[in-house]
């Protein structure tokens, strides 16, 4: 499958980059080797020394600069090769792909891109640990599937009637009603009120509510949703409009998700979720985690067992729903770009490509609590 290179692509959580420790990573089947040198700073580079090919992850981090632990060649930030043992000269041609990165909402973003048209303003607005109001736990699961496939899924929440009975217990109105989807510059807005359901916080609670929960799927493959409870009649009241979450009842939550796809049949899938500070405590967050940890091992299944389908036959057609059409706007949106990007390279192909650059945006670094 084909994605869109021109944006932000989570590589890392932040609080899994430690200083000074190259940490390997595959985006789009590239190898990156992300860094964090002396003062902080989050690099990233192509994962390939140029002298033998040997993975700079494996290397030396020395400054801000970073060391091939084969034979010594030492590479700037930038991906100019800077020294060479034994050796004076060094020939401009040997360095190596830098990606632009940017350090936010508790990730390590990297642009897959024309280094040239890195911008910052990009990054989809997720909830990291800096924002207070989120009580959050997260963590993050490899798939061996397409990582379009698991987009899909996040796309199309009916499958939480059937495949995540057991653990979110969503009832049978995922299945029966549609959402609202409403289409965005970078991708898909999907909203639904559920009548008289359960707490979102405890499906076994005898207690029913008003839910509503809405997400915005952007660029490339990130979910980014809250919901609550509201008191019953507040749906209709409403007109089933979009609700003021302050006036949530209880079970107010934001939940982070984003997938990278790693190459052509593997992918990364990041997420946080936690309550809403005056709905929740660590105690509940720590309950949320282990309900996703259950609902995302159910997705992870069912998607491989369902790649596994699609490998052995893959010129078959899949026959839509009614439930498709935020997978079907996100999936033309992402065709639509990535003909546009071809485009762009057949252009700058002719008039010679640029050749490419790191690029670090200041005042990026998350603080944690």
């Amino acid at each position: 499958m084909t994605y869109v290179r021109n944006c932000w692509y989570v590589a890392a959580w932040d609080s899994d980059l430690a200083q000074l420790q190259p940490v390997p990573m595959r985006i789009l089947d590239e190898r990156v080797v992300l860094w964090r040198d002396a003062d902080g700073q989050v690099h990233a580079l192509e994962d390939r020394c140029v002298h033998r090919h040997a993975p700079l992850s494996l290397g030396r981090c020395e400054g801000i600069n970073l060391r091939c632990m084969y034979h010594g060649l030492l590479f700037s930030p930038e991906g100019q090769v800077l020294e060479i043992p034994g050796q004076d000269k060094v020939p401009p041609q040997a360095r190596v792909r830098a990606y632009p990165v940017v350090v936010r909402h508790s990730w390590v973003w990297v642009w897959m891109g024309d280094p040239a048209l890195a911008d910052a303003s990009l990054v989809p607005p997720a909830v990291g640990f800096d924002d207070d109001r989120f009580i959050l736990g997260h963590g993050h699961l490899d798939y061996a599937a397409e990582a379009r496939l698991i987009c899909d899924n996040l796309l199309d929440f009916s499958h939480l009637t059937f495949v995540h009975a057991a653990s979110f217990q969503a009832g049978p109105s995922f299945a029966e009603r549609l959402p609202d989807i409403t289409p965005l510059e970078r991708g898909v807005r999907v909203s639904r009120w559920s009548q008289n359901a359960p707490d979102i916080r405890d499906p076994n609670s005898a207690d029913r509510f008003d839910n509503y929960m809405t997400y915005d799927f952007l660029l490339p493959g990130v979910l980014l949703m809250e919901a609550a409870s509201f008191a019953s009649g507040t749906a209709e009241a409403l007109d089933f409009g979009p609700p003021d979450f302050d006036t949530a009842v209880t079970g107010r939550n934001f939940t982070s998700q984003a997938v990278t796809p790693m190459s052509g049949d593997t992918a990364r899938y990041f997420f946080s979720w936690g309550p809403h500070c005056g709905h929740g405590d660590a105690a509940m967050r720590d309950g949320m985690m282990k309900i996703a940890a259950m609902a995302f091992g159910e997705d992870k299944v069912m998607i491989e067992a369902q790649s596994r389908v699609i490998a052995e036959s893959p010129e078959r057609p899949i026959m839509p729903t009614a439930h498709d059409r935020a997978v079907t706007l996100f999936n033309r949106l992402v065709a639509s770009l990535c003909r546009a990007e071809r485009g762009q390279r057949h252009g700058s192909s002719l008039q010679g490509a640029a050749p490419s650059s790191a690029v670090q945006f200041e005042g990026d670094k998350i603080a944690f609590r």
